[in-house]
């Protein structure tokens, strides 16, 4: 499985809310190409309505094809919506392509089932299907609850733990870990694969 990161890195809440806007195309890029999207991650903005980051499997032929087309830096030009009068009108989040290792095997792994809840403790469903999984040899441990299904959780969750410790070892030999931290903190500004603008998120070539 591909996955596919958006990040608006440490930049403003205006680049969390491009993240957000950016999504919803992306779902229907993905339908017009015949690929499924599953959310795996996502870190919540500073304000209501904003993403600081999303991590999507991405299922189907043309998945690579669609993660390309979002793998760089974009541009969201417009005047800011939470900061009347503000200068700025530029505001930068990027796209990452991650291949996902092959997941651990369940004897590496103690799982705990949970019920799945939503924003404000309301209950996803009546069914304990989400998952947390713990690495027992270093304590890692992921949450998911993005299925119905208790064995479809743990199987992502393996997949999860996995990306995980292979990120650990890269960070050790310094190498992809540390790229991965710079391309979420420093995003490079110019030079943007695609560029949308005002507030409908219209994308002009």
């Amino acid at each position: 499985m591909l996955l596919l990161q958006l990040s608006a890195g440490q930049g403003p809440a205006e680049c969390a809310l491009a993240v957000a806007k950016a999504v919803p195309i992306l779902h229907r890029e993905a339908t017009a190409l015949e690929v499924r999207l599953q959310l795996l991650e996502e870190e919540t903005g500073p304000r209501p309505g904003t993403l600081r980051s999303v991590l999507l499997g991405l299922h189907g032929e043309q998945g690579k094809a669609l993660a390309a087309a979002w793998s760089g830096t974009m541009q969201w030009v417009c005047p800011s919506p939470f900061r009347a009068g503000y200068g700025r009108k530029n505001w930068f989040f990027s796209g990452t392509l991650y291949e996902l290792p092959e997941a651990l095997p369940n004897s590496q792994v103690r799982f705990e089932t949970l019920r799945a809840s939503g924003a404000g403790g309301q209950h996803v469903n009546t069914t304990d299907s989400a998952v947390r999984a713990t690495h027992l040899a270093t304590g890692i441990s992921v949450k998911v609850q993005n299925e119905r299904s208790q064995h479809a959780n743990k199987r992502i969750a393996l997949m999860l733990l996995a990306k995980r410790l292979k990120d650990l070892g890269e960070q050790a030999s310094n190498t992809a870990r540390a790229e991965r931290r710079l391309q979420h903190h420093q995003l490079e500004r110019g030079n943007a694969i695609r560029s949308f603008h005002g507030p409908g998120f219209d994308e002009r070539s």
